[in-house]
Formats: C-alpha cells, sequence, structure tokens
C-alpha cells in the first residue's frame, strides 16, 4: 500500500485522503458525506479511504492521532488537515480551492 499511496498523492488534482476506522461512529457519519462530494466533485478529486488498524504504518506517518483524519493532497504536498466531521459544503469548496 505504501508505494501504491505515494503514486496517489503525486497526483496533480487534489487526493482528499479519510484516515478512518470500522468502530468509529463520527467516521460512519462522514462516509455518505464524503460520497456526496465526491459526486458534486466528480473527476476533480480523488477520495481515499485509508483504515488506520489495517494500515499503522501509514497513520503514523503522517501523526493520525484520532479518527476520522481528513488530509488534502496535491502532488505529494499537504496542503490540509482536519480531524472530525465536516458538511459537504465545506469538503466541496476547500477541495475547490485547491484545483
Amino acid at each position: 500500500m505504501k508505494s501504491n499511496f505515494n503514486e496517489i498523492i503525486n497526483a496533480d488534482k487534489p487526493v482528499l485522503v479519510d484516515f478512518f476506522a470500522d468502530w468509529c461512529g463520527p467516521c460512519k457519519t462522514l462516509a455518505p458525506i464524503l460520497k456526496d462530494a465526491k459526486s458534486e466533485l466528480g473527476d476533480n478529486v480523488k477520495i481515499v479511504k485509508i483504515d488506520v488498524d489495517k494500515n499503522q504504518p501509514l497513520a503514523n506517518k503522517y501523526q493520525v492521532r484520532g479518527v476520522p483524519t481528513l488530509i488534502l493532497f496535491k502532488n505529494g504536498k499537504q496542503l490540509w488537515r482536519q480531524s472530525g466531521v465536516l458538511q459537504k459544503s465545506e469538503l466541496v469548496q476547500l477541495v475547490r480551492s485547491h484545483q
């Protein structure tokens, strides 16, 4: 996953990474919000979900201490990050500001 992940975040369009866990209530709340944001943004963003329990080295590398944690990358650079749930409108606006 690690080398593949590096290829993914090096894309020239925004890549929103959702670090989540199956047992996390707020993560379950965020899932349909991400899906709705993706349907509105279409191919302008790639959304990647990373299960922190199955990818602990990756979660450690990005210092994910709580879930959900969202990190926005473009060209391999971290542009933004936040822990917790966001509204769809906030996510859409955020991604559009980095296109």
